[in-house]
Parts: C-alpha cells; sequence; structure tokens
C-alpha cells in the first residue's frame, strides 16, 4: 500500500473552493514563509533551498539550488517562472496556478530575494484563461498586501513581477525558447553554449528559470526548513512531488505523493491515489514520465518513484506524467498520437526534428489506417535512429533542443515492446482493437 502519511507540501488548500484568494492563504498561513524569509541574509534562504536538495519538477531535475548558484553577480539578473506546460497529459501546474496562486507568487518572491533580483516574469500557458486570470488577481493583491513592490514588508528589498501569456506553443516550455517568446521572438530554442540562461539568459543577462512546481515548494521549505524537506524521499529525490495520472485507471487526476517511499503500483492501485484499472483488467504498459519518456512494461510496477531509479531503467520522471494503458488499449494508436503532436510541435529550425517528425508521423499513419506494410517497421526504427543515434536513453542529440530526440522514445518503445501488434496492423490492414 502506499505510504500517505507525508504532509501535503504544495496541495494542502486544494480541497478549500476559496483556496486561490488572498483571505484563505493568509489565514492558512500564507506569506509567513516570505517574512521569515526576509529577516534572513539571502545566502541563508539559498542555503535552505539547497539543504533541501529541491530537484526542478520542470523534467529535466537539475537541483534548484545548484541552479541558483550558477547566477554569476551581475548588476541586472532576472528571474523567470517556467509555466508553459502542454505536454499532453500533463496537467500538475495547471492546477497550482488555478487552486493556489497565491503559493506560487509567494515561492517566486522567496527565489528573487535569494537571487537579489529585481524583476521577474511569471510565463504561463496561453491556454490556461482561468489559470491566467488567477495569477494577476494574486499578483494584485500581493501589491495590496505589501508582499510585492517597493520596500516589500518595510524589508527594503523591491520586486516587480510580470504574468506574460505564451502564444500555445509547446516549444516555449524549453527554457530557451521560452526566454526568446518573452523577448517578443517566435520560440526557436537557442544553442547552448553559449545561452544557458544562467550565463546569458532574458535579454542577455543571467537569469534563473524554474518550474512552477519548484516555486510553490519554496515557501514550506522556508517555514519548515530545508533538513525537513530532505527527510522525505531518499536519496537525490527528496521531499514529494505531484503526478498527474492518466489513462486506464479508475480516478485520474493529480496526486502529492512522497517519492522512493512509493512505487508505480501504489500510485496506479491504492484506492486513495487511482484506484486501479477500470474492469479489473491487467496494465498492458505506462508511460512514467510523460510522452517524451520511453515506456514501461507491467514489471516495472514496483519501481520506486524517484528521479535515479527511473533512470536506471532508462526512462524518465520527466514532466510528473504517469499515463497506464491496459489490455485493450493499441500502441500503435497511442505512439502514432504522441508523434503526431511531436510532429505539429516542432518549431522547425532543426532538419533532424522537421523532417524526421513528419516522415515518422506519416507511416504511423499508415500502419494504424490500414496501409501499413511490414518494412514500414524496419524503416520507422531507421528513421528514429537518425534522429537519436543508438537509440539509447538517455538520446544522443542531433538537434538543438531535446524535443528532436524525443521524437523516437514512443515509437522505439512501441515497437520493441508489441511488435506483434504492429504486425498484426498490417495482416488486417487495420487496428485490430477496433
Amino acid at each position: 500500500m502506499a505510504v500517505l502519511d507525508a504532509p501535503r507540501i504544495v496541495t494542502s488548500r486544494l480541497a478549500l473552493e476559496d483556496s486561490h484568494t488572498l483571505a484563505r492563504y493568509l489565514a492558512t498561513g500564507g506569506y509567513e514563509a516570505l517574512r521569515k524569509a526576509l529577516s534572513m541574509h539571502p545566502e541563508q534562504v539559498a542555503a535552505e533551498v539547497d539543504q533541501a536538495s529541491l530537484l526542478g519538477r520542470g523534467g529535466a531535475g537539475f537541483p534548484a539550488g545548484r541552479k541558483w548558484s550558477m547566477l554569476r553577480p551581475s548588476e541586472v539578473a532576472y528571474l523567470v517562472v517556467n509555466g508553459d506546460e502542454s505536454e499532453p497529459a500533463t496537467f500538475k501546474d495547471h492546477l497550482l496556478v488555478e487552486r493556489d496562486p497565491h503559493q506560487l507568487v509567494e515561492g517566486v518572491i522567496i527565489a528573487a530575494y535569494a537571487l537579489q533580483v529585481n524583476r521577474a516574469f511569471i510565463y504561463l500557458r496561453g491556454e490556461f484563461a482561468l489559470g491566467l486570470e488567477r495569477v494577476q488577481a494574486a499578483l494584485n493583491e500581493a501589491y495590496d498586501h505589501g508582499a510585492l513592490g517597493r520596500d516589500i514588508f518595510g524589508s527594503g528589498f523591491s520586486l516587480d513581477v510580470v504574468v506574460h501569456p505564451g502564444a500555445g506553443a509547446y516549444i516555449c516550455g524549453e527554457e530557451t525558447a521560452l526566454l526568446e517568446g518573452l523577448e517578443g521572438k517566435r520560440g526557436f530554442p537557442r544553442i547552448k553554449p553559449p545561452f544557458f540562461p544562467a550565463v546569458q539568459g532574458l535579454y542577455g543577462e543571467p537569469t534563473v528559470v524554474n518550474n512552477v512546481e519548484t516555486m510553490s515548494n519554496l515557501p514550506w521549505i522556508l517555514l519548515h526548513g530545508g533538513a525537513a524537506f530532505a527527510a522525505l524521499g531518499a536519496g537525490r529525490s527528496t521531499g514529494t512531488r505531484l503526478f498527474a495520472l492518466a489513462g486506464r485507471v479508475n480516478r485520474p487526476g493529480v496526486y502529492e505523493v512522497e517519492m522512493v517511499k512509493n512505487t508505480f503500483r501504489d500510485l496506479i492501485y491504492d484506492p486513495a491515489l487511482g484506484g486501479g484499472v477500470p474492469g479489473d483488467r491487467p496494465v498492458k504498459a505506462f508511460i512514467p514520465g510523460g510522452v517524451s519518456a520511453p515506456w514501461f512494461g507491467p514489471d516495472q510496477l514496483d519501481l520506486p518513484l524517484g528521479q535515479d531509479e527511473v533512470a536506471g531503467q532508462g526512462s524518465m520522471l520527466g514532466s510528473g506524467s504517469v499515463v497506464v494503458f491496459d489490455d485493450r488499449s493499441c500502441a500503435v494508436r497511442a505512439a502514432w498520437r504522441i508523434t503526431k503532436f511531436f510532429s505539429r510541435e516542432s518549431c522547425g529550425q532543426c532538419t533532424p526534428c522537421r523532417e524526421g517528425s513528419g516522415w515518422i508521423e506519416r507511416a504511423m499513419y499508415r500502419l494504424e489506417h490500414g496501409g501499413g506494410r511490414v518494412e514500414d517497421l524496419d524503416l520507422l526504427l531507421d528513421l528514429c535512429d537518425n534522429i537519436a543515434p543508438g537509440l539509447t536513453w538517455p538520446p544522443q542529440q542531433t538537434t538543438i533542443c531535446v524535443l528532436g530526440s524525443s521524437i523516437p522514445s514512443s515509437v522505439h518503445a512501441a515497437i520493441e515492446m508489441f511488435k506483434d501488434e504492429f504486425l498484426a496492423h498490417v495482416e488486417k490492414q487495420g487496428c485490430p482493437f477496433d
């Protein structure tokens, strides 16, 4: 059974109808962490976050404290929050910006104080209409409350925060493409080096980019201490984490669970979490960390929900999205739909991604819709190998950002795990699951 006695660090208010309001936030301890942070030296605040060993919750899993330390001294620097969550079946940040925007705002102010920056941007996916409205309302309330603007709570520290809606481009979830979008340009990823944001980011200045969930953890860490956060979980995977559970489960949704102490089986089957598979059908496969991640089979259900544990088995926790397939799910259809998404969202800057994604999508469409050939399987693997040579994980890079190298993961996994299913599509000239 799942271990569910860990504190709810980022979801403690979500069951309350008015969780998004300043009144409710203040009634539940809101902005007390900020007052504590402002009484400390900025380096002490950063040290607490470093001690917490808070891994970034956006996908890459880079330690937030270490990312902050990469910011070289500069007269002008920026903090940018990445809220451009747009990968299929990933919706945890969406929940946070809608239901607890003040928690995000407080985390941003704490991070800005630790970094001693006076300008911050929250970049949210443009389709998050309610989330954008509530974050902007929370910022307005924070200004009125004295938590933003000049001389915050009489501390002498000043900060302005701007909400910037994205234009619906998935590629802007990549941090350098996001910075291009903030500058009013087309969302093209930048070549790294030299454009590591901590060295040369927004407007050419040192910039720290962190995820919505990462920022939302900071108030709890400051109130309870980095050591208390680090005591949860195990190894490098400390604290709790949000998981967006989707697919063939009885209770799809967003769940906050302690890392490592729980497994994928706990997440999927525990009555307080996923509640099992409809009709008690068997799990056929699951995607452990967003549709960019290689798939796992049912033999990996008892793998702990930990960054290194999942990476050691050839995949990633990534965006925190877990998608479950049962024995009625078509692997070919799932891989085709994922590939179609990546093909549509490619920015077109790099040839392997721009051309290869379309070629793979057309071959997958052919297989799923009755025109497949046996040789398409070798063709698909060859195309995948050209985009990500060796088809290893982590993938080899042939493109500026990782969107290109993420394209082969679902197709390669589907063919490796369910080759007979692909051959059945060819033999029946269509999907046998229809």
